[in-house]
């Protein structure tokens, strides 16, 4: 006789089983995207968060629906956890059920396993006068003439704002706004027009922005130089999917395809010329907590 706690383990696995067929059932990978926030999604769907949800449809036998929304306040609140309504009476069904990229252990939606680590870079435009650097701590040591010629680009908050203050350069930063409200660019398109524009010569950048910098401009145009972690100051970070707090069966799912589909997801990112960095333990620790 199968003992109690046998039983209901039996049970766990059939009701993950039936609500995972759900999942994969379903005629719709409804995604939650800004439609202009490059290089992770579009409108014309050429991002690689835009890609890699076109590789989960295709594996589940579903084409990918989106629901657009600008990534500013409440968007969590207005896409994934907003509920469709039919003749003003709430429908059990939602928006859209996936975010295609939140940190990992993100607190407003269950996550999946990350699918990719990356770090913020510093990121110089060549033939200007700082093709020296290789190093960012190269620029706390320059003469303060130097120093006070710099045209660094800082945000109103991350890690890279951090850094320029507790190394004393944050008088010599450019500021910028992390979410500036423009229709017409996100941050890493108005960030590369303002280097090509040379309003700007340098910047800490999260790695995926500096990527698609670098995209646009032919091949060795900048220096894209990794920021280093330290015990005040994280740079790199584990990256994964969001779904909603009680949609357990979609993330196993999801973590499934992750794990199934880890070199083409890699494959993908590597073309938007994005740093990759091996996803940590640690990373993953956190998310199964």
């Amino acid at each position: 006789m199968r003992t109690l706690p046998q039983a209901n383990t039996l049970l766990t696995i059939l009701f993950l089983a039936t609500f995972s067929f759900t999942v994969v059932a379903g005629e719709k990978f409804k995604v939650c995207a800004d439609p202009l926030n490059p290089p992770y999604s579009t409108k014309k769907q050429d991002g690689f968060e835009n890609k890699i949800a076109e590789l989960f449809a295709k594996e589940l036998g579903q084409s990918v629906e989106y629901t657009w929304l600008p990534q500013r306040l409440g968007f969590i609140r207005n896409t994934l956890n907003a509920p469709l309504k039919d003749s003003d009476v709430e429908s059990n069904d939602y928006k859209c059920d996936v975010v295609m990229g939140v940190p990992a252990g993100y607190d407003i939606t269950l996550t999946t396993n990350p699918y990719y680590q990356s770090t913020y870079v510093l990121l110089i435009a060549k033939g200007r006068g700082w093709d020296d650097i290789t190093d960012a701590t190269q620029l706390v040591n320059l003469p303060l003439q130097r120093q006070e010629s710099l045209k660094i680009a800082m945000f109103d908050r991350g890690p890279g704002t951090t850094w320029l203050q507790k190394n004393g350069l944050l008088d010599v930063g450019i500021s910028y706004q992390s979410m500036s409200g423009d229709h017409e660019n996100n941050v890493a398109m108005q960030i590369e027009k303002d280097l090509k524009a040379k309003k700007i010569d340098m910047v800490i950048l999260w790695g995926p922005m500096a990527g698609y910098i670098t995209t646009q401009s032919p091949k060795n145009s900048y220096s894209m130089i990794p920021m280093k972690s330290t015990p005040n100051i994280k740079f790199d970070f584990a990256m994964a999917m969001g779904v909603r707090k009680d949609d357990n069966a979609r993330k196993e799912v999801l973590n499934k395809l992750i794990a199934d589909k880890a070199g083409e997801i890699r494959a993908i990112i590597s073309n938007y010329n994005i740093p990759l960095l091996p996803i940590s333990k640690q990373a993953i620790r956190n998310d199964d907590d």
